[in-house]
């Protein structure tokens, strides 16, 4: 983005990229997406946001309704049930690799560890994420703002960007209640695409509307489609409620995102010198990574239940950390052969 935006067509300067680019961070959502709605809306206003948008997400929410469609159909039959088998413990190796990057740069205190270690307990317990991760950004904000209150100036910024959704009843499953599901996590989902599953396990798992199994393959089809990593909503949407159901869930995971970019544009000015939003973002980040732990050792349970899947779980370890070039795709791609393979045997 920053070669062809930047560089390339010279739309937006280096320096204002870079201050998009932070304060994409201060804000729910897909980093990447909502990155393509600040530029769209530098180039060509409002109207580009929603152009830049829409045409980012269009083509991966395309090509994982057709996978959603394939599973649908043949995902059950014995001559691809081993290719899936094959991708879960692919997937596994790579939420590894994003948990240990994610944490080298949420890391940055021992309070932030502990603050870290106390959600992962949390979530491992048995609760919500979502909550779990937002109560461990607001006491983390509350906690280093009053510790350098007292040394530092108390100037902050503080917009009004938390959004009340009502929940959903567990009797039925209507396109309308996978909107508001899929609206109410893209309203606070913070972090990297993959801290969406560990959302999705509160909100899907726990209440019987979709196995973990079945949210790991969704996991893989996010990994080898191009696109933003949360497509994947399209994908869980068409299992949950055919093809409306994809609908609704892509139109609730990605339509706050469109909302608080047009807020915030003209507020990046202002957020990059919010001490008490900076310490929020450090706090939820460290909460975000403690979640993926919890949800990385539940899935590790569900699915390396034989030698078979520990190997290719292993093996996939060996690439993702060994040939750190290598494309996650081609991890999913290679973990999915060895899977048929090893159904030979």
């Amino acid at each position: 983005m920053e070669h062809e935006i930047v560089d390339k067509r010279k739309w937006i300067d280096r320096q204002h990229f870079l201050d998009l680019m932070g304060a994409t961070n201060l804000i729910p959502g897909p980093n990447s997406t909502e990155m393509t709605m600040h530029c769209g809306h530098e180039r060509a206003g409002v109207p580009g946001l929603f152009v830049a948008g829409i045409c980012f997400i269009f083509p991966a929410v395309v090509i994982t309704g057709v996978f959603a469609w394939l599973y649908e159909s043949y995902g059950s039959l014995p001559s691809v049930s081993p290719f899936i088998f094959g991708i879960k413990p692919a997937v596994l190796a790579i939420i590894v690799a994003a948990i240990l990057k994610l944490g080298k740069k949420a890391l940055k205190n021992w309070e932030l560890g502990f603050l870290g270690i106390l959600v992962l307990m949390a979530s491992l317990l048995g609760v919500n994420e979502i909550l779990a991760l937002l109560v461990g950004g607001v006491l983390g904000a509350l906690y280093f703002y009053l510790k350098t209150s007292f040394s530092g100036s108390l100037k902050s910024f503080l917009p009004f960007l938390m959004v009340n959704f009502t929940g959903t009843s567990d009797s039925g499953l209507t396109s309308l209640k996978v909107f508001w599901v899929f609206a109410k996590v893209g309203a606070v989902l913070y972090g990297s695409g993959y801290v969406l599953f560990a959302y999705l396990d509160a909100e899907l798992v726990t209440r019987g509307w979709l196995t973990r199994q079945e949210l790991i393959d969704a996991v893989a089809v996010g990994q080898f489609t191009p696109g933003p990593v949360l497509s994947t909503a399209t994908f869980i949407g068409y299992q949950l409620s055919g093809f409306w159901g994809a609908v609704a869930a892509t139109l609730g995971i990605f339509l706050p995102s469109f909302l608080f970019v047009l807020v915030l544009n003209p507020l990046v000015p202002k957020m990059r010198k919010s001490r008490l939003l900076g310490y929020f973002l450090d706090s939820v980040n460290i909460a975000a990574v403690a979640v993926m732990v919890a949800v990385l050792f539940k899935m590790g349970a569900d699915t390396l239940i034989g030698w078979r899947s520990i190997l290719i779980a292993v093996v996939s370890l060996v690439i993702t950390f060994g040939f750190k070039k290598i494309n996650a795709m081609w991890t999913v791609i290679g973990g999915s052969l060895l899977g048929y393979l090893l159904n030979l045997i």
